[in-house]
């Protein structure tokens, strides 16, 4: 499978942890995936975080599975707080995550229009000032 992120061709999958595939890019990631390039974020690259399927700019983790239907995206305290509270049936957080500029999305419940706006503004939080100011979307 070849995936385009930020306009660069890469056919592997995420690495694997401890031996082990970390997600099957026809599962719930790939969804992330496309979103993540249709959105043309630039300098984007598959990873792992956690030992769980990830996107990263410049090497720095903004989105990760958590499992099978939850993905962890990373955010600004204040508009975690607001998204909490304006949409508790798409976003949540575990007393993990309490505190952290990260909160949880359920990926069965969100619409790609709205995941897609997560993954922009995720990426903008961990992507250098430089390359998120040369960005419009």
């Amino acid at each position: 499978m070849r995936l385009r992120l930020g306009g660069q061709a890469m056919s592997h999958p995420p690495a694997k942890h401890d031996g082990r595939p970390s997600e099957d890019l026809d599962g719930p990631f790939a969804r992330v995936v496309k979103l993540a390039d249709t959105a043309g974020l630039p300098e984007v690259s598959l990873g792992t975080s956690y030992g769980t399927p990830a996107l990263l700019v410049k090497g720095k983790s903004f989105t990760r599975m958590k499992d099978a239907e939850t993905l962890v995206v990373m955010c600004a305290l204040e508009e975690k707080e607001m998204l909490l509270e304006l949409d508790p049936a798409l976003f949540f957080e575990t007393d993990h995550y309490k505190g952290w500029p990260a909160m949880l999305v359920r990926l069965g419940a969100i619409d790609d229009a709205s995941l897609t706006q997560r993954l922009v503004a995720a990426w903008r939080e961990k992507a250098p000032r430089k390359l998120s100011a040369g960005f419009s979307a």
